[in-house]
C-alpha cells in the first residue's frame, strides 16, 4: 500500500511539473499581449491543451497506457445530465441576477448583432433570441468540447483518479478545485480574463466558482468512470455562461460584479450544487490504488 501511496504521489509530482512548466510558455505569450484573444485563439487553445500534454508526458514517462484515462463513453444518462447541470445552474443564477435587477434581460444590442448575422432581422425578436439559443447550446458544443478536452484529460482524465486512489472524494475535489483554479490566476491577473472587477474580487469570486465545481466534476468522473462527462461539464458551462447567458444580459450599472465566473451569483450557485453532490459522496466507489 505504501508503494502504491508513493507511485501515486509521484505520478501527480510529475503531472504538475509538466502542466506549469508547459503553461508557461503561454502565459507568457498571453501576459506579453495582455489579451486572451490574441494570436486569433490560439494562445488561449495551446494553454487549455498543456494539462492534456502534461498527462501524456507522465503516462510515457511512468510507463503507463494512454488507454488507461478513461476514455470510454459510459453510461449515456451521465452525459446528459453533464450537459444539463452547466445550463441548469446558470440559468438559475442569471434568474435571479436578472429579477433582482441587477443586471437586465435582454442586451438589445447583442441581440440586434445576432439577428443580422442570421439574417433574422425580420423574425420577432423573442423568437431570434430563441433560436441562437437553441443554435448555440447544439452546434457549439464541437468547438468548446475540442477545447474543454485538452484540460479534462489532465485534470479529471489523470489528476482526479491518482489523488482519488490515496485520498477522500472531499480532499480530492478540494486539491484539484484550488491547482485548477491557481492555473488560472496569471491569466486573470495579468491579462484581460476578468468582468472588469477589481483583481481581488473577481479573483475571489472565481476561485469560490472552480473549487465548487471541482466536487461535482469529480462526481461524475468518478461515477461514471469516464472523463467525458467532465469534458461536456466543462464545454457546457463555458458554452452557456459565455456564449450566451452573459452577452444577453444588459448592463444595469453594476451588473459586473454580479454575472459571469467573476460575479458573486454563479458561484454562490456552485457552491450549492457543491454541497449537493457532496451529500452523494457515498455513492461513489473507491478505485484500486
Amino acid at each position: 500500500m505504501e508503494n502504491s501511496v508513493k507511485q501515486s504521489r509521484k505520478a501527480i509530482g510529475l503531472f504538475l511539473l509538466f502542466t506549469f512548466g508547459l503553461s508557461s510558455i503561454f502565459y507568457f505569450l498571453i501576459i506579453h499581449t495582455g489579451k486572451l484573444g490574441s494570436g486569433f485563439g490560439l494562445y488561449v487553445t495551446g494553454l487549455m491543451w498543456c494539462p492534456a500534454c502534461a498527462a501524456f508526458i507522465t503516462t510515457k514517462v511512468l510507463k503507463r497506457k494512454i488507454a488507461g484515462l478513461a476514455w470510454r463513453w459510459g453510461n449515456p444518462r451521465y452525459q446528459l445530465w453533464s450537459y444539463l447541470v452547466p445550463l441548469i445552474y446558470a440559468l438559475i443564477a442569471y434568474l435571479i441576477i436578472w429579477l433582482a435587477g441587477w443586471g437586465g434581460f435582454y442586451n438589445h444590442q447583442v441581440a440586434d448583432s445576432v439577428a443580422k448575422a442570421f439574417g433574422w432581422q425580420h423574425l420577432p425578436m423573442a423568437l431570434t433570441i430563441v433560436l441562437y439559443f437553441i443554435f448555440t447550446g447544439l452546434w457549439g458544443m464541437p468547438g468548446n468540447v475540442a477545447t474543454s478536452l485538452g484540460e479534462e484529460i489532465g485534470w479529471r482524465g489523470f489528476y482526479v483518479p491518482e489523488l482519488y486512489k490515496i485520498t477522500s472524494y472531499t480532499k480530492t475535489s478540494l486539491l484539484v478545485g484550488i491547482t485548477w483554479a491557481v492555473w488560472h490566476f496569471p491569466i486573470l491577473l495579468f491579462a484581460d480574463y476578468n468582468s472588469g472587477t477589481p483583481a481581488w474580487y473577481g479573483l475571489t469570486c472565481f476561485t469560490v466558482m472552480v473549487v465548487s465545481m471541482s466536487f461535482v466534476f469529480t462526481w461524475f468522473r468518478i461515477k461514471s468512470n469516464s472523463l467525458w462527462t467532465a469534458v461536456l461539464l466543462h464545454a457546457s458551462h463555458n458554452l452557456f455562461v459565455q456564449s450566451f447567458f452573459t452577452p444577453f444580459t444588459r448592463d444595469t450599472g453594476h451588473t459586473k460584479y454580479f454575472v459571469d465566473e467573476f460575479g458573486a451569483v454563479l458561484p454562490a450557485i456552485a457552491v450549492i450544487a457543491a454541497i449537493y453532490f457532496w451529500t452523494r459522496r457515498k455513492e461513489l466507489e473507491k478505485l484500486p490504488a
